[in-house]
């Protein structure tokens, strides 16, 4: 920075294991930044392999599901928003899993999935037999959502 002028950011990754509250090691990735303010690093922990996930990858999909907006200064704030991306993260991994391979998105950033198939105007009806779904006219993505759709039907239901 110093020397530069400039911001220097730079990422790693490495494993880690608490003493006590973690049963394994788990591959963190480090984003280790230096901006005009001074040193601010960051860290994901994530059980998503290196040959899946790269780590500058890996960290700006992080960022893409709003976990890093933790900053308010009530704790139990930044708790729910985690709460809340966590669960977004989980749903999105199921979404990829089980309904993304066939439609090539298996392995798109979570940035691209929510402007494909998940930000999309539209009108949902539900009547005592079925759950109707009209799309807005303009949302050039209509046969990739109708294909996922698909797939998601046929999955087996587990009661």
């Amino acid at each position: 920075m110093r020397r530069r002028g400039k911001a220097a950011r730079v990422f790693q990754e490495f494993s880690y294991q608490t003493l006590e509250s973690w049963s394994r090691a788990r591959r963190v990735v480090a984003k280790a930044e230096h901006l005009e303010k001074g040193a601010n690093p960051r860290f994901v922990v994530t059980s998503l392999g290196a040959t899946r996930w790269e780590a500058r990858a890996l960290y700006k999909e992080q960022l893409m599901r709003f976990a890093d907006r933790t900053s308010t200064a009530c704790l139990r704030s930044n708790q729910n928003r985690l709460h809340f991306s966590s669960l977004a993260y989980v749903l999105l991994e199921a979404l990829r899993r089980l309904a993304l391979e066939a439609a090539d998105l298996a392995q798109a950033p979570a940035a691209t999935i929510r402007l494909q198939l998940l930000k999309v105007g539209g009108l949902i009806r539900v009547s005592v037999r079925k759950v109707w779904v009209a799309l807005a006219g303009g949302y050039p993505y209509v046969e990739l959502w109708a294909r996922v759709l698909s797939q998601l039907h046929a999955l087996p239901v587990r009661g």
